[in-house]
């Protein structure tokens, strides 16, 4: 890391990490929490993955208050950018004991594809404190990018992060039950959607049907809160609806990809070679956590299915791929010999593969597009059946 070496997929991260080292503006200290010595802010970046039972694990968070809480200078402000439960900056405050040290809640609404972007050109600032000072000089840090700032309390700040993510997924799953409402009335989702989207109190964001929800955010913030909920007798209900939506639809997604070979839903895919276009959880990552493309695979694998995939965002040495998949190094690899290709991540490439010749390496001249990515008219002058989600299918 020290040299500006950055593995993960983000556009721009890597040369802003270069910029920074090359300007001496960044550096640095790996596995030294004598670092926050001289910090006038600190702030905490660390994972809060799904724990027992859904809770949000905060092993990582307590760890690095534990570290660092004696070393922070007199008048240091602690931020947590971190997802957190309602209370967390709390009981940050209690484990670091110090009069001397505020803490703050300053939550992130970055989107991985483009972190580099929303972190510069964000929609809002929330920053939360019982200290009206502190919070102040940390929305201070943000005054160049003029943004909106929202200054509240410490656990209005934590619930707003849930709370977001929270009505996205429910969005998601949403739009999803729409789709499927459209395939049984002859409805096309895109129209659908499209009409939806210019009402402005609805927006067009979150409204593309899909595989379902996933990736680092979405599932375990729905977990959390579900969590949080129960620890003060509410019943959550339409946040529960939200997540077994979500679980049905890539059952749902399997069982297209059955009807479209031509063994029904419910059936055996046992001897059934499907090639998959993408398995990360969106394009332009490499994020495989809670991915619904992945998802979807191990469901497709459960019923018998062998399958061959390929995703330009991997690498190949990736944890779980080699024992649920074959991956190559191309589209035609994926579709050769298959009886379906199965789109589950939109990655542009796909839109501009050759599908003539496509159809020419597929078994079975069919395409299940799970993100309604494609141009059905495109498949279909190539030879290629077209079936999408919520919308009408299209043959040669």
């Amino acid at each position: 890391m020290a040299r500006g070496e950055v593995r993960i997929l983000e556009p721009g991260l890597a040369e802003l990490v270069g910029e920074g080292l090359a300007a001496g503006r960044l550096e640095f200290a790996v596995g030294s929490a004598a670092a926050v010595a001289e910090a006038e802010v600190v702030f905490l970046c660390v994972p809060t993955p799904m724990g027992s039972g859904g809770a949000a694990d905060l092993a990582a968070v307590e760890s690095v208050v534990a570290e660092v809480g004696e070393l922070l200078p007199a008048g240091c402000v602690l931020v947590c950018k971190s997802t957190v439960p309602v209370g967390t900056s709390a009981r940050v405050a209690e484990l670091v004991g110090r009069a001397d040290v505020a803490v703050v809640s300053n939550p992130e609404f970055l989107r991985e594809g483009s972190a580099v972007h929303d972190f510069l050109n964000p929609d809002r600032i929330v920053v939360g404190s019982d200290s009206q000072d502190a919070a102040e000089r940390v929305a201070a840090l943000y005054a160049r990018l003029g943004a909106p700032t929202v200054l509240t309390d410490a656990a209005s700040a934590e619930m707003v992060k849930y709370a977001a993510n929270c009505f996205l997924a429910t969005k998601l799953s949403y739009v999803n039950a729409v789709a499927e409402l459209c395939e049984r009335l002859g409805a096309d989702i895109a129209d659908v959607t499209e009409g939806m989207g210019f009402d402005r109190r609805i927006g067009q964001s979150f409204l593309q049907p899909g595989p379902g929800w996933g990736g680092s955010c979405l599932p375990k913030d729905t977990a959390a809160l579900m969590r949080v909920a129960e620890s003060v007798e509410f019943e959550f209900g339409l946040l529960r609806e939200t997540i077994a939506a979500n679980a049905r639809q890539r059952e749902r997604m399997v069982d297209k990809v059955a009807e479209a070979c031509g063994v029904g839903a419910g059936a055996s895919l046992r001897g059934v070679r499907l090639g998959l276009l993408g398995l990360t959880f969106k394009a332009g990552t490499d994020d495989l956590r809670d991915s619904p493309a992945m998802a979807v695979a191990g469901l497709l694998a459960a019923r018998g299915a062998e399958l061959v995939a390929y995703d330009p965002g991997l690498r190949g040495d990736e944890p779980g791929v080699a024992e649920l998949v074959t991956l190559v190094d191309d589209p035609y690899q994926a579709a050769k010999g298959a009886a379906g290709l199965v789109v589950l991540t939109e990655w542009q490439e796909f839109r501009t593969v050759d599908w003539t010749r496509v159809a020419g390496l597929l078994e079975g001249p069919v395409v299940v597009d799970t993100r309604n990515h494609l141009d059905p008219d495109v498949l279909r002058r190539a030879g290629l059946s077209w079936r999408g989600v919520g919308r009408t299918p299209v043959t040669p």
